[in-house]
């Protein structure tokens, strides 16, 4: 049989059938189609996985509610009406001071009321220690828990500490339930959290969010701080409560909040649990909490510092000073140091270095990594124990320094001198400071004490300005002031005119 062929009509008609299906039509429903199907298997798939995040909470919420209690406490606040025309207004009561008592006025006995505050715990072990904010117990004469079963059990106040505001108290009853501590290191910025507690007085609250940042510091709160910040709504009544992780396991002491108002505004802080455990096991053994003491000056490198160093990078902590016979001056530490590792841990800031130094038990010898003159050490020292909140004769001769730089400093007087502790000649004295200058755009203050020109002494006034005017202050130079008794660093530079 003869071998057939198409026209070429014909193969163009076949072709176009094909052709003709795939237009924009057809493009647009077959899309269509499959983002239905795909959102189909979404819908199953949703259904299932906010079931599972809904019973996450659930079952958190139910592990945790037995270990959370309520604490109410009792203080005595003198009224201060005494009885005279003032009243107890504070104003009117300085007239009241002013006059004294008249002579045949009847005066009427002190009286007190009942101040009453409201705050959380948590259990933390079966034989009643419950972990709570120091600022809910302080100045209470008498702490109250309630139970999520009703019961109500006087407590007393095992130790407290100011310093990181945690405090422990004790109760005795039964059956108690501990909550799990977990370990705050280990918190990721991002992961669901639930802030449980009692707002306003309503009992067994529990909030969401998610850890929104880490170490926040330099908040002003407290005297250590390293904080966790979430959005999980905390208010007043929410204090001392715990910051529970999905697993269960408390992870922070809910402790303030950035508010305008007072109420709860986006942002919330606690205290991450493992300084929460560190200090609550020194206050249940103890009774006090003892810190670990380096005895050194610090404060956080800039750009500019650290390149006067010739150090590149911003990460680590520069000494200003060392305390005589201290255990980092002991141990070699000098001003000018930078302290890089602490005990192997990379150090991020001054703070962090203040805190791991104050969790560190006093005796223990620890290695400390430090970039000196370009070149990185080690050392070993012997921690001490911090004591207290501190660290740690020419006639006046008053002279403008570089011209540029926009201050007057004078000698140092004997008298000034001892009472900062220092020589006469250990450097100058800043009277004044010109608005808008180099020195004071560089932070520097009337009343600070220049003690160095990069490595080199300031013993007075003239040399002083004789070791400005060799500097290139478009390049910088840096400063060692003595500021409130502490050795600091400033870099001061002129900037660019952008005008």
């Amino acid at each position: 049989m003869p071998t057939r062929t198409l026209s070429p009509l014909s193969f163009a008609a076949l072709i176009a059938v094909p052709v003709a299906l795939l237009t924009p039509k057809f493009f647009g429903t077959l899309s269509y189609a499959l983002e239905a199907g795909q959102a189909t298997v979404a819908k199953e798939e949703l259904a299932t996985t906010v079931k599972d995040i809904s019973r996450a909470f659930q079952t958190v919420a139910k592990a945790l509610r037995p270990s959370v209690v309520n604490v109410s406490t009792v203080r005595r606040v003198k009224v201060g009406d005494d009885g005279s025309p003032f009243g107890g207004h504070p104003e009117l009561r300085r007239f009241r001071e002013f006059f004294g008592h008249r002579q045949g006025e009847p005066r009427s006995p002190e009286r007190f009321h009942e101040s009453r505050g409201l705050g959380t715990g948590v259990i933390v072990s079966e034989d009643g220690f419950i972990l709570t904010n120091n600022h809910v117990v302080s100045g209470a004469e008498e702490v109250r828990v309630t139970l999520t079963d009703g019961r109500v059990l006087a407590a007393t106040i095992v130790g407290r500490d100011e310093k990181t505001d945690l405090a422990v108290l004790k109760v005795e009853g039964s059956g108690l339930l501990p909550a799990t501590l977990g370990d705050s290191e280990g918190v990721e910025v991002g992961e669901w959290v639930l802030a449980i507690g009692n707002p306003f007085g309503f009992r067994e609250t529990v909030t969401s969010g998610i850890v929104s940042a880490k170490h926040r510091d330099n908040l002003g709160i407290t005297d250590y701080e390293n904080f966790i910040q979430t959005d999980a709504a905390i208010n007043p009544g929410n204090s001392g409560g715990p910051l529970v992780n999905l697993d269960g396991e408390v992870i922070g002491i809910n402790t303030a909040i950035a508010s305008r108002t007072g109420s709860f505004a986006g942002v919330s802080f606690a205290i991450p649990i493992n300084m929460g455990r560190s200090v609550m096991e020194q206050l249940i053994s103890d009774g006090k909490v003892v810190r670990g003491w380096l005895g050194v000056g610090i404060q956080d490198l800039t750009e500019d510092l650290s390149q006067s160093f010739g150090y590149r990078s911003s990460e680590g902590v520069l000494v200003a000073e060392t305390m005589p016979d201290g255990p980092g001056a002991t141990a070699g530490l000098q001003g000018g140091d930078i302290l890089v590792r602490f005990d192997g841990k990379d150090l991020r800031s001054s703070n962090h270095l203040r805190n791991v130094v104050a969790r560190t038990s006093p005796g223990t010898e620890v290695e400390l990594t430090v970039v000196r003159d370009s070149d990185t050490k080690t050392l070993r020292v012997t921690l001490g124990e911090r004591t207290g909140d501190g660290s740690t004769g020419s006639a006046p001769n008053l002279v403008s320094s570089a011209e540029g730089l926009g201050l007057t400093v004078r000698n140092l007087t004997a008298e000034a001198a001892e009472k900062l502790n220092l020589d006469a000649d250990d450097g100058v004295l800043v009277t004044g400071i010109k608005v808008g200058g180099l020195a004071a755009n560089a932070g520097l203050q009337a009343g600070d004490i220049i003690t160095r020109v990069g490595n080199n002494p300031t013993p007075n006034a003239k040399d002083l300005s004789r070791l400005i005017d060799e500097q290139d202050l478009k390049q910088g130079v840096r400063l060692q002031i003595v500021r409130d008794g502490f050795r600091r660093f400033v870099f001061v530079k002129a900037r660019p005119n952008t005008n």
